[in-house]
């Protein structure tokens, strides 16, 4: 299944694919993680996937297991600078010239994969409020995954920095509260105030809930305007039950056609810098 004509060109943005991973298990591991990687999944592997499904064009995450190591994230961008875009873990004390050099390099956002931790860092310390700063003065977002119960606490404190906040995988609501577990109404103030973007993605995290609920509160709290499509590939802990394709379904699945141009292509376009979006 494709999502766009057998004509797209690679400089036309038809459909962005806003959460994927490139990973080596060769490279060291930070000790503080969630998980690791089972395979490689080089950029080659990545592209030629986007290329079978007609995606123009991708966003590469920076994975929990590696820490604040961007360098194979940074080599993957170089690779196809006009397809790519990154988000980097980074630490809170990093220098403005290092910032400078991953914005450079086509980083437009800081992953804080905070999920499965039994204590958060202090996103209010002053080490955090600065680089939330100077992630705002870049034109940068504040990416967050994190548990839904904890996220509504998380949540409304990192919008107040006035950089976009992008939630990860529906923003990961506690299964038996269904759309009324607080971090997902917090998500939903976010959407509705046009500051906060939701990845629709990763089902299968989801604790077995149905995505299509959570997909129908998004759609009502703001259309497609704060709502981007994402695969999670090459899906860490679902590897061999997962597929690019499925994927690609669940989309159409999910969203009427007349909306799926927003999420596919205007949203991620305008939100990850991506130009010459394609009519």
């Amino acid at each position: 299944m494709a999502l766009n004509s057998p004509t797209t060109r690679a400089a036309e943005v038809t459909a962005v694919d806003c959460h994927a991973h490139v990973m080596r298990r060769d490279l060291p591991l930070a000790s503080e993680r969630h998980s690791a990687p089972k395979h490689d999944a080089s950029v080659h592997q990545y592209l030629t996937l986007l290329d079978r499904h007609r995606v123009s064009h991708g966003v590469l995450t920076a994975p929990s297991f590696y820490g604040s190591n961007n360098t194979l994230l940074l080599q993957a961008l170089a690779r196809a600078r006009d397809r790519l875009r990154g988000t980097a873990i980074v630490e809170p004390t990093i220098g403005d010239e290092q910032l400078r050099a991953l914005d450079a390099g086509g980083i437009v956002g800081v992953r804080l994969n905070w999920v499965k931790r039994a204590m958060l860092p202090d996103d209010q310390a002053r080490e955090y409020r600065n680089l939330f700063r100077r992630v705002r003065d870049l034109g940068w977002h504040i990416e967050v995954y994190l548990e839904g119960e904890k996220l509504a606490h998380v949540l409304p404190r990192l919008r107040a920095h006035g950089a976009p906040v992008v939630v990860d995988h529906f923003g990961s609501p506690t299964p038996s509260k269904d759309v009324h577990c607080e971090g997902f109404q917090e998500v939903l103030r976010g959407v509705r105030a046009g500051d906060t973007y939701v990845k629709l993605s990763a089902p299968y995290r989801l604790g077995g809930a149905d995505p299509r609920r959570y997909v129908d509160a998004l759609l009502e709290a703001a259309g497609g305007r704060q709502l981007v499509w994402a695969t999670d590939w090459p899906f860490v802990g679902y590897e061999d039950s997962i597929t690019y394709e499925q994927c690609v379904g669940w989309i159409r699945e999910w969203v009427p056609e007349t909306t799926l141009g927003l999420i596919l292509r205007h949203t991620p376009a305008r939100l990850f810098g991506f130009t010459a979006i394609h009519t």
